[in-house]
């Protein structure tokens, strides 16, 4: 007897499906010579080649390596601020009555509410009356703001709910100040919380576009998301070098995701019961 397939398990297959299409024709057009591309985008490398690797990291602009070696500053040093700084500020937010409370997750929410997009503009005019514009050191701030911020304040409000009171109170009680119950007490009870902040910030700075390529601009620096860009011709493209340079620019941020995964599902799985 044939058992009939629920909607809801066919809605679940195909949405999957649209989601591992794109990983499954980056990766295997990666391997891939221009003609067989062309000749049939999905089907598997035969022959397998590494060509197109070779050719993109040989290239004499050094698009790859540069890309990678800003990418990899930019979202480390974001990231190392961001962390910190969401925490400190959830404590403190955590601390407060309920009704500041309120106001204060109203006025983060705001950040996760208005697009990015809205308010590129005004950042980038913002940078350059402080001559931070073209700077990878107005990029990194830009980053520290808005969404990014806010979303790391809710992460952690909602750990802080399981926080024990008595071990905040006996670690004042023992004469440790604000600063040091959040860095020595609560921090580090906290730890799954940051592993998932930190993957998801660390993968929406590294795949960011539109903030490099208006902060930075074309021509005083790139990242390897604006350097995917710069790698299309104008009037045609190497698709082979294109999905190279595709394959290594996601080879750091899949294996940043591997040696934190344990943390980042622990992560999840603790802040759905909050």
């Amino acid at each position: 007897m044939i058992r009939r397939l629920h909607p809801q398990t066919v809605f679940a297959a195909l949405a999957t499906l649209g989601f591992c299409l794109p990983i499954y024709l980056a990766l295997v057009n990666a391997f891939k010579d221009q003609r067989q591309i062309l000749a049939n985008p999905a089907a598997p490398p035969a022959p397998f080649t590494l060509t197109n690797l070779t050719r993109a990291l040989q290239r004499p602009d050094l698009l790859v390596q540069v890309g990678l070696i800003n990418s990899v500053v930019v979202t480390a040093v974001s990231v190392a601020v961001l962390v910190p700084l969401a925490s400190a500020l959830s404590f403190y937010i955590s601390e407060r009555p309920p009704r500041l409370k309120g106001v204060l997750l109203a006025v983060f929410a705001l950040g996760l509410m208005v697009p990015p997009q809205v308010v590129l503009l005004p950042i980038v005019g913002l940078l350059d009356s402080v001559g931070l514009q073209h700077t990878y050191a107005g990029l990194i701030l830009a980053n520290v703001g808005g969404g990014y911020l806010s979303f790391a304040v809710f992460v952690y409000v909602g750990f802080l709910r399981g926080v024990p009171r008595e071990v905040v109170e006996a670690a004042r009680v023992d004469g440790a100040g604000d600063l040091r119950v959040w860095w020595q007490v609560v921090f580090p009870m906290v730890r799954p919380a940051t592993a998932t902040v930190a993957i998801f910030l660390g993968l929406w700075v590294w795949n960011d576009f539109l903030n490099p390529l208006f902060i930075l601009g074309p021509l005083k620096g790139q990242t390897i998301t604006t350097g995917v860009y710069l790698s299309l011709g104008t009037y045609s493209t190497d698709y082979g070098q294109l999905f190279g340079i595709m394959f290594l620019a996601a080879v750091i941020p899949v294996a940043g995701y591997l040696v934190s995964q344990r943390e980042f599902i622990h992560g999840l799985m603790s802040g759905a019961t909050k």
